[in-house]
């Protein structure tokens, strides 16, 4: 019996047990521990427990591909399934409004602070109440003392679906569904005191977790020879049509399965989320957020939002709220930063009204470099080499984690700027709704995907980010640094299928576009995400130096990346916001390109912001207001990852072309006077070139500004164009666009080759010219 399989009927079987077993709670314990011990260890299951066993491998031995017409054939199959009303609970929750509890403060150490107390809770706390972890009696001590000792007993890990990506999907005994859903939203709560949980739980008859939502009787649910008869019923055509499939059986099945069980948890979740008490529980309502009183004349913590309860003898002796406090000893934590953290122990030990003095303690979690420290590792013992290659620019000397933005770009080319990159899963949405229909396949897939963006990111950090040294620091706080090697990146989040990393400027796009193909490409390692459907790589893809080395077939699910290229003192909150709409503007064109070319890759935007005020809005009105004219425009983000790698190429052929930096400029200055002017332009600085004519002629015009129609031998560069309308009922119209722009602003920002103690200095003191 397979490891998912074992689970799954464990976790069925232990809540059916718990339903029906009417025993003393003792011998209630004795009988489910029994069924949870023969399961494991594939033993004949005892005369004793057989019944509920049976059922749950009934129901898991369901094949596949069975999908009844009628609900009679459903009864006659399965009578005993059909008959079975014993109620199983599910629970789903989380953290919400996750971006605002982290990016309320306004230093990186906090941010990092809040982000891994979430991890914490979420990968460490969550499962621990389960007995899953490596904390489990810390959790369980917990959990009795704040009147949920009962779930010590009640939950087993089996019963976890998935925890990954800020919530958890779980399996409950039927009676402790509301508690346990409590017990998730008070855990947040306790340990954070302001960030926003939520948590709801239903319960299930057994058969509905293979055929979704049914009726009670179960005669009077909508089935397939209804629905057929129905199919331009605008609500049985809006409940059914989540896809663009446009069979109807397909799409009923697609929707009557397990994953509308899970619809049904989500609905919940946003209507308690949004402050709404829940329907037909006892349960405490969440209407009002966790909230701190303030008073005009108290003195208020660094965010300005609670008052301040204790002075700390921290540099600059800032005062801090408890939750701040929590948020800064657990980013200090994290980086190991052991110098100052005895002002917590001496300002924060609170005492309750018993006298009793209590300190809240944030626990171990291991920080994102100790963890790529330890894939490193792993690569290491499979006889890659690569701890000794990854290493070997320091000489032997010791390698520290960067303890703030400065340090990062004080090692970026030109110093002083880093990249903020926002990638996401695309299509995850969709390959749920068509392939993942049973808990065990949750519970795989989370396990396939997480895996396989923690993969990408290391692999894509080893690939372009060496260790680095820090030199010209000159703040007292951090000159003492000067010398120490450093890893060079700064990992605010990896989870589920979304990472936020922060590196120098200068590899941003290259670690970008490594982790969405290093993502695909680990993803593929697992059955079941391959695609057999090819594209047209000259409709999909603008750059046609060379073809991409793999179009023939695709991986089902990709990458989308934000960008954004901007000086280490840009305010990390407005940071992440423009990475977030470069985000979104990525994966735009991500869901365009597959709905018109059945492309499913990865794609890439980004920005290089030089001046903190260059957007006086948001990222689209910039570019339509200031970087378009009529069907001209000044740029060519966002761009798929095999244009991003011909972006990069092209830079790069001109760095080492030694091209002038003053025509880059002209040329990209004359862009705005129209095409005709800019083409006529370009060829006059062209043929007067002394250096670069040849590699512009091959990496740029040959490469991207090929007109469409091959009847035309015309010179297009330096614009390309597309065939574009704005709605299906427009007519199409030419757009010309230009990476001249783009290549104008990665100039600076590139390198010809990995950074060496001796060049690194020389290549930082290189400004950027505008």
């Amino acid at each position: 019996m397979n490891d998912s399989r074992t689970r799954t009927i464990t976790a069925l079987a232990w809540c059916l047990a718990w339903s029906k077993n009417n025993d003393r709670i003792q011998d209630k314990l004795s009988t489910l521990h029994q069924i949870r011990q023969t399961l494991k260890d594939d033993q004949d299951v005892p005369e004793s427990i057989k019944s509920v066993v049976t059922q749950a491998q009934q129901l898991y031995d369901i094949p596949e591909k069975y999908f009844p017409n009628t609900l009679k054939d459903l009864e006659k199959d399965y009578q005993d399934l059909w008959n079975d009303k014993t109620p199983i609970g599910l629970v789903y929750g989380g953290a919400t409004k996750i971006k605002q509890y982290v990016f309320e403060a306004a230093k990186l150490n906090d941010i990092r602070g809040a982000s891994a107390l979430l991890d914490r809770i979420n990968l460490d706390d969550l499962p621990g109440f389960f007995g899953d972890g490596s904390h489990v009696r810390r959790i369980h001590k917990w959990l009795i003392n704040n009147e949920f000792a009962d779930l010590t007993k009640a939950l087993i890990p089996e019963l976890i679906i998935y925890s990954t990506g800020g919530s958890i999907l779980a399996f409950c005994p039927a009676a402790f569904t509301d508690k346990l859903a409590n017990a998730i939203e008070k855990r947040y709560t306790h340990e954070t005191l302001t960030a926003n949980s939520c948590a709801v739980g239903d319960t299930f008859r057994l058969l509905e977790f293979r055929f979704g939502l049914l009726q009670n009787p179960i005669e009077n649910t909508l089935w397939l020879e209804e629905y057929r008869k129905k199919p331009n019923n605008p609500i049985i055509k809006a409940y059914f049509d989540q896809s663009s499939e446009s069979d109807p059986e397909k799409k009923f099945w697609q929707r009557k399965n397990f994953n509308e069980l899970v619809g049904k948890l989500a609905n919940q979740f946003t209507h308690r989320r949004n402050g709404n008490a829940s329907p037909k529980t006892e349960r405490p309502s969440r209407s009002y957020p966790p909230m701190f009183e303030t008073h005009p004349y108290l003195q208020r913590d660094e965010t300005d939002n609670r008052s301040a309860v204790a002075e700390t003898n921290l540099p600059g002796t800032p005062s801090f709220s408890d939750a701040l406090a929590r948020k800064v000893i657990v980013g200090q934590h994290s980086k190991r930063d052991g110098l100052r953290q005895g002002w917590y122990d001496e300002k924060f030990g609170f005492c309750r009204k018993s006298g009793k003095k209590e300190l809240w303690k944030p626990g171990y979690f291991p920080s994102w470099v100790t963890r790529f420290r330890q894939f490193l590792e792993g690569e290491n013992h499979e006889g890659s080499g690569c701890l000794e290659e990854y290493y070997r620019v320091t000489e032997g000397s010791p390698v520290t984690q960067a303890l703030s933005l400065r340090e990062i770009g004080n090692v970026s080319t030109p110093r002083g700027f880093v990249g903020y990159i926002y990638a996401d899963g695309n299509n995850m949405g969709g390959y749920l709704r068509q392939h993942i229909r049973t808990p065990e396949k949750y519970r795989e897939f989370s396990e396939q995907v997480l895996k396989a963006t923690q993969n990408s990111v290391y692999i894509a950090l080893k690939k372009h980010l060496k260790p680095r040294q820090l030199n010209h620091l000159t703040d007292p706080d951090n000159a003492y640094r000067n010398g120490q090697w450093i890893y060079p990146f700064e990992i605010i989040t990896i989870g589920g299928d979304d990472v936020l990393l922060i590196v120098p400027a200068d590899k941003a796009l290259d670690i970008a576009k490594s982790i969405g193909e290093e993502f695909e490409r680990e993803i593929l390692k697992s059955p079941g995400f391959r695609l057999n459907t090819p594209y047209d790589p000259e409709k999909v893809h603008r750059y046609q130096g060379e073809k991409p080395s793999e179009y023939t077939y695709q991986c089902e699910l990709s990458m989308s990346a934000g960008v954004l290229i901007t000086a280490e003192n840009t305010p990390i909150y407005y940071a992440e916001e423009l990475t977030n709409q470069l985000l979104k503007s990525s994966k735009k064109l991500a869901k365009d390109l597959k709905r018109d070319y059945q492309y499913y890759g990865g794609t890439v935007d980004f920005l290089a912001l030089k001046a903190v005020t260059m957007i006086a809005s948001n990222i689209k009105d910039f570019r339509e207001e200031g970087l378009t004219k009529d069907n001209l425009k000044f740029y060519a983000s966002p761009y798929t990852l095999h244009e991003l790698g011909g972006l990069l190429q092209t830079v790069e052929v001109l760095k080492k072309a030694n091209f002038p930096k003053s025509q880059l400029y002209q040329i990209r200055s004359l862009l705005e006077r129209g095409k005709h002017t800019a083409i006529l332009n370009y060829r006059y600085f062209r043929v007067r070139l002394q250096q670069g004519q040849n590699e512009l002629e091959t990496d740029f015009e040959k490469a991207w500004c090929k007109p469409k129609d091959e009847t035309n031998h015309g010179n297009l560069a330096p614009w390309m164009s597309r065939k574009s309308k704005e709605s299906d009922a427009d007519a199409e119209k030419t757009i010309y666009e230009t990476i001249w722009r783009d290549l104008v602003d990665l100039y600076p920002f590139l390198i010809e080759k990995e950074q060496t103690p001796a060049n690194q200095g020389e290549q930082q003191e290189q400004g950027v010219n505008q």
